[in-house]
């Protein structure tokens, strides 16, 4: 039975199970004063930290976070460190169609910039420039990838064979194949590599430093306190200290599977010779990669959200959540049949109603904020650091005079009509792919009104 292949799978996330992690740094213990306060030791806090201190040397930086740093999103999401800053070329195209292509070069730009900074601090975080393939399941997927592959160089559109050649599921009808926007990465060997560079350089770090209070100029933990000239928060999908941020975005649950190691007789029955990050077309879409040991992360589909926007780790496991993910998965690649799943988690994503991430400052500049990446932060978050550093240290930079840095996404309503439409976009999203692409009205409406939902 494919399930089964479930039944040993730890409820662990397969990245933070490393030997390699550090060790905490202490908590914050009486009173300290900075130049710069970093709330959040995620990939946009550390970037942030790491930037300041490039940036500005002189700086006194401190990072304060709630648990230990890459423990929330930035360590066990994925590993797709892909170069878009508009969470992809359509969602851009649609609301910044005359920034594209600086948006797309800067992406690049940033992209690359990450890369040199793995090298050149030797983060061992299996980077690779592996691009991605984007998979069609589904006839309409082709029209949909061919329109796309018009419009963006640097894609070639796959036949069926030519997929097939490249991955072999017999699922796969053709691909749109992008060799150099998107690199692979082990994500919390990044984070912690980041975390590293920020202490060689100075930054003090406490972790197990949940800040419950902010003021101007002031941040208070149960067991201390920090004055900064100014404050960058980086706390994502958590919500923020500036209240009014909170109906900005909602937390939505990602759920993953990793495999034991596939064989060579196994690796070889589905080729993936090239070792590409890959996505299926679909509005409700499977996301997956091979790992350093040959293993398959499988994730996506089927978000969830919950009411009040409530977070709580229970919601990392949901048995009929990673039932439903390995039966895709063996649907996908059924010459696996017989392999075992070892890890199971989930995790918490940020997501704005424009899909990508916003920016702005507060308390007259003194604070500096960057949320909203809807899962697809893993690079972003570098430029989001950089775009928080222009705006609370005045600089005028091509990035701040961007509309897409400039504008706020739509605010989401309020209970219960947030968990309503919500749950109704999902639904209609999920009638969409069995309908060969058909947007129903609703859809239809939150397209007209640059509102939406995307998971």
């Amino acid at each position: 039975m494919k399930l089964a292949a479930l039944a040993d799978a730890e409820p662990r996330v397969f990245w933070l199970d490393d030997k390699s992690a550090p060790e905490p740094a202490p908590a914050l213990l009486g009173r300290a004063e900075a130049d710069l306060a970093v709330v959040g030791g995620g990939y946009t806090g550390l970037w942030t930290a790491l930037r300041a201190k490039e940036r500005y040397p002189s700086l006194d930086v401190v990072l304060l976070e709630s648990d230990t740093c890459g423990s929330a999103a930035s360590g066990r999401n994925g590993g797709f460190c892909d170069a878009s800053l508009t969470h992809g070329f359509a969602n851009g195209q649609a609301r910044w169609p005359a920034e594209m292509d600086d948006l797309e070069r800067l992406g690049l730009e940033n992209l690359d910039a990450i890369g040199a900074t793995v090298t050149r601090l030797g983060i061992d975080c299996d980077w690779q420039r592996t691009g991605e393939l984007t998979v069609a399941t589904a006839p309409h997927h082709l029209d949909e990838l061919a329109a796309e592959a018009e419009e963006r160089s640097g894609v070639r559109l796959l036949d069926q064979d030519a997929a097939r050649a490249e991955v072999n599921s017999p699922t796969y009808l053709g691909a749109l194949h992008d060799p150099g926007r998107t690199a692979l990465v082990e994500p919390a060997r990044l984070a912690w590599g980041l975390r590293q560079a920020c202490l060689d350089l100075g930054v003090r770090i406490h972790e197990n430093s949940q800040v419950n209070r902010m003021h101007t100029r002031s941040l208070a933990t149960a067991t201390g306190s920090v004055r900064a000239e100014h404050i960058a928060l980086a706390t994502n999908a958590f919500p923020s200290l500036l209240r009014r941020l909170r109906k900005y975005t909602v937390p939505v649950y990602d759920l993953v599977l990793v495999t034991e190691p596939l064989s060579a007789a196994q690796l070889s029955s589905i080729g993936w010779r090239h070792r590409q990050g890959i996505g299926d077309a679909s509005n409700l879409f499977h996301y997956y990669r091979l790992t350093r040991d040959n293993r398959i992360l499988w994730g996506g589909y089927l978000p969830l959200y919950h009411y009040a926007s409530r977070i709580d780790p229970a919601f990392e496991q949901r048995d009929s959540i990673h039932k439903l993910l390995a039966r895709h998965f063996f649907t996908t690649f059924p010459q696996l049949e017989g392999l075992h799943f070892t890890h199971r988690w989930g995790g918490v994503i940020d997501t704005s109603t424009r899909f990508c991430a916003f920016f702005g400052t507060a308390h007259a500049g003194r604070v500096g904020y960057a949320l909203g990446y809807t899962g697809l932060g893993v690079a972003a978050t570098r430029f989001g650091a950089d775009v928080m550093l222009d705006l609370l240290y005045g600089e005028d930079t091509e990035r701040t005079r961007l509309r897409m840095v400039r504008e706020r996404p739509h605010r989401f309503p309020p209970e219960p009509f947030r968990a309503a439409g919500i749950h109704l976009t999902r639904w209609s999203m999920s009638q969409a792919d069995a309908h060969a692409g058909h947007r129903n009205l609703w859809l239809r409406t939150l397209d007209r009104m640059g509102l939406g939902f995307d998971f």
